[in-house]
């Protein structure tokens, strides 16, 4: 059976309760696997990147049927601002039906609403959410969904995933987070490449059966993958890295270098790389 999350950020714990480790966050829109009907409240799920976690029930629409129909839809994904509201009606004087997260998924029924008597776009996006709802969001807002890798040469892909890493800047960390709320390493990783419709490992290592393989630090690349024991960064070039550290001080999205040199270098971490990965 399959459900989607209805909720702007749907947690999977490691436990079937509240009060115990999150595992990961689940997305507004993504579909997910039920595999168990645990304890009230609480289903086992496991994502479309193949991660595993208890969902809170309310935080989802359950049934094949309405994930069939919800799937087939066109898809937009926020990627423009950290939250956004999707408002009632088409004007900012509306009410938010929902506040959602850079890299929630909407459904996109229709074109651009048009303004009736310039013929121009508003700016407005009419969308449907999994609960049935419409409701409008900036069209600025919103970018292109991808559930397959996007088709660009490589050098312009690896500044891509870059780039899409640097949106989380000024975030802080948090443990199972993967949003502008919060995220943590694998979570910002992961989500970079996620939003470029590449679905690597969740956590902080190389798994098998996922398409980054491991190359020698002297060959590493913009968007290539720095692996410490429990951590994982991403490579921007000439020596720098950007990631999401818990380290007193950082508390979240920052760069550091590889280099002695550098005002920024962590000698804590270069110490400890223990792998290089790529995807390419």
């Amino acid at each position: 059976m399959k459900a989607i999350v209805n909720a702007p950020i749907c947690p999977l714990m490691s436990q079937p309760r509240h009060d115990c480790e999150l595992a990961d966050e689940a997305l507004f829109g993504m579909a997910l696997e039920v595999l168990e009907e645990t304890t009230p409240g609480y289903w086992k799920v496991r994502t479309h990147y193949r991660y595993e976690g208890y969902a809170p029930v309310n935080c989802l629409v359950i049934g094949d049927q309405a994930a069939r129909q919800w799937e087939a839809l066109p898809k937009k994904v926020v990627l423009h601002k950290n939250t956004c509201d999707v408002m009632a009606s088409p004007k900012v004087q509306s009410w938010p039906l929902v506040t959602l997260p850079m890299g929630a998924i909407v459904a996109v029924p229709a074109a651009p609403e048009t303004a009736p008597e310039s013929g121009e776009p508003t700016g407005w996006q009419r969308v449907s959410l999994p609960d049935g709802r419409e409701g409008y969001m900036r069209s600025s807002w919103l970018d292109t969904y991808y559930d397959t890798p996007v088709d660009l040469p490589e050098r312009e892909l690896r500044q891509r995933l870059v780039d899409t890493a640097k949106l989380f800047v000024r975030t802080h960390y948090r443990w199972g987070g993967k949003t502008p709320l919060g995220v943590d390493c694998s979570g910002l990783v992961s989500m970079s490449y996620l939003l470029n419709g590449i679905i690597i490992w969740r956590d902080a290592s190389i798994r098998e059966g996922f398409p980054i393989h491991t190359i020698e630090l002297k060959d590493a690349k913009a968007g290539d993958l720095l692996f410490f024991p429990g951590h994982v960064a991403m490579y921007m070039g000439d020596g720098q890295y950007i990631h999401s550290t818990g380290k007193a001080g950082s508390d979240g999205v920052d760069c550091n270098s590889l280099c002695p040199e550098a005002p920024n270098y962590r000698a804590d971490l270069k110490e400890k790389l223990n792998g290089v990965g790529s995807y390419f």
